[in-house]
């Protein structure tokens, strides 16, 4: 039997237990999860949290997850005009704050920059511009489609600076980028329109911390691998259950997204200087050129930590990389571990580079072998 029928195997004997045991689960996942019978989908839901270790409790969490999340739907995608009964008096011009046209503009601000942001999500694989089986029940109408409000003859795009306390600055701009995917006709939507609705309501529903450029590319991989679940079951619901879950990593990595928070301990900055740092005990030669040449970790790693990884690498290398970071239980600390390894796998490049070449390098992290970065972070101490 080849090591692959046996790692599906122990995976599959871990899995078939009512209870199932957590620590165990991690450790198999930390190795990499089989990419069969949708094991990274149920994985992925466990190590994040949205499904218990207990079994039987599944049927009546998802049921109530995916009637919650259909409200939500219902609730706060369909246009103010729509949902309004005849008696009320709501009017497209009142700039009222309790007015639903007043909300509607102003969430139209938000969704444009969402609908720019993923209409250009994942572009080497045609994942996200085919359509999904399973379009939503309430956006048959072409006019009830989100991107239609934002539509390209109305604002084409924008760009959002991170978000403080205070409002997102958003800077419109009149021309949309050249590979943005087209929109389905009535009836059918594609994936990319199924992510830009759940990054809506998650928005929506979070206006503290709102969207952020960026969290595109995190959602991405999640909604890839629940809508490719080979069970119909499962890959009915992607949408829902994607949103849990993205919801839930959302609140892990919240801080890195406010930049009111950087310099906490879970800021951005604290992540980054917990990486110089590492690299400084692990090759301080290879830190003292790159300090030398002022090349900080705020000019490369800065999108490694946010993005969790997930712009440097093919996709099934982010999936991989995922399967490890989900699994283990200190996972942004493992995290910081790949972004040093990344760095010691360069090390002859880095010492006898300069600094242009040196930035050029780490910004564009050449391709390799993703369990060769894998095996060198897990022997980080």
């Amino acid at each position: 039997m080849s090591l692959y029928k046996i790692r599906v195997a122990d995976l599959e004997n871990i899995l078939e237990q009512d209870q199932i045991n957590l620590e165990e689960l991690r450790s198999f996942c930390f190795n990499g999860i089989p990419d069969c019978n949708g094991f990274r989908a149920l994985c992925w839901k466990l190590l994040l949290g949205y499904l218990s270790p207990l079994k039987s409790t599944w049927p009546s969490k998802l049921t109530k997850q995916r009637e919650l999340y259909k409200q939500f739907v219902k609730e706060m995608v369909i246009s103010p005009g729509e949902q309004d009964g005849p008696e009320c008096i709501d009017h497209p011009l009142s700039d009222g704050p309790e007015s639903n046209w007043s909300t509607f503009f102003r969430d139209n601000e938000v969704l444009l920059q969402i609908d720019k942001d993923v209409r250009r999500l994942c572009p080497d694989i045609s994942f996200f511009q085919q359509a999904t089986e399973y379009p939503c029940e309430f956006v048959k109408e072409r006019e009830r489609k989100l991107h239609v409000r934002v539509a390209p003859t109305t604002l084409s795009s924008a760009n959002v600076e991170r978000k403080g306390v205070g409002m997102t600055k958003i800077n419109l701009i009149t021309k949309r980028a050249t590979e943005s995917y087209e929109a389905m006709d009535a009836g059918q939507e594609a994936h990319w329109e199924v992510v830009e609705r759940v990054l809506f309501l998650y928005a929506k529903l979070n206006p503290g911390q709102g969207y952020v450029q960026g969290m595109n590319e995190i959602i991405g991989p999640i909604y890839y691998v629940f809508a490719s679940d080979p069970h119909p079951d499962y890959r009915r619901y992607a949408e829902a259950d994607c949103f849990f879950c993205f919801t839930a990593l959302m609140g892990e990595i919240r801080d890195f997204f406010i930049k009111t928070l950087d310099e906490s301990e879970g800021g951005i900055k604290g992540m980054m200087a917990k990486l110089s740092n590492l690299l400084h005990e692990q090759d301080a030669e290879v830190w003292e050129r790159l300090r030398e040449q002022e090349l900080y970790p705020q000019y490369y790693s800065f999108r490694w930590l946010t993005l969790l990884l997930s712009q440097e690498f093919p996709l099934p290398d982010v999936l991989r990389i995922w399967d490890s970071v989900f699994a283990d239980d200190k996972r942004y600390d493992f995290l910081i571990k790949i972004c040093c390894a990344m760095i010691l796998l360069l090390r002859d490049q880095i010492l006898e580079n300069d600094f242009a070449n040196n930035v050029k390098l780490l910004q564009n992290f050449p391709l390799m072998d993703i369990n060769l970065v894998l095996r060198r972070a897990t022997c980080l101490h």
